[in-house]
């Protein structure tokens, strides 16, 4: 993972060559070259990348790793305030609780829109094979959280404790 000391080690470096691209910049201008406007544009960009890096090396990057989350992949997402993501249909009620957490705080976005919901619906789900050949969708629960706090206190976590029921480790337990 990234740290501020890498990006601002990055930054450094690209600085250095933004400023010697702008030395070949003042000599293709003093030399009349050809290629000194396009030094230009190419000294410009160095500028915005440099900016950039030294920036990220003074904002933390942090990810937020809930104890005893699965891995998740996302399947839909609306862009807006519902996303759908899947789970391995061996899951315990634990793990499927701290993954929806997990999901929350990692597809948490400031720049999602809301068309009059203020809350963001991540659903978890996982595909069944009752037979061969026959694929069955199974929701195991959802979480709602703000479309505008980074930290909601008040997220909302709902089990679907007869979906739980059907998966393959609950009838084994059971038998």
């Amino acid at each position: 993972m990234q740290t501020g000391t890498n990006f601002l080690i990055a930054g450094e470096w690209v600085g250095i060559a933004t400023l010697a691209c702008a030395a070949l910049v003042i000599l293709g201008f003093i030399f009349k070259w050809g290629i000194r406007f396009r030094l230009v544009g190419a000294t410009g960009l160095l500028g915005v990348v440099s900016a950039g890096l030294l920036a990220l090396s003074l904002v933390p990057i942090t990810r937020t790793v809930i104890p005893g989350a699965m891995r998740f992949s996302r399947v839909y997402d609306s862009g807006v305030t519902q996303v759908v993501i899947a789970l391995p249909p061996k899951i315990t009620e634990t793990e499927l609780s701290a993954t929806l957490r997990q999901a929350a705080n990692d597809l948490f976005s400031p720049g999602r829109l809301s068309r009059g919901d203020q809350q963001l619906t991540i659903r978890a789900r996982t595909i069944l094979h009752p037979e061969p050949g026959i694929s069955e969708p199974l929701y195991l629960g959802q979480i709602k959280r703000s479309l505008l706090l980074r930290d909601d206190p008040q997220m909302e976590t709902t089990i679907f404790q007869e979906s739980l029921a059907r998966l393959p480790q609950s009838q084994a337990k059971a038998g």
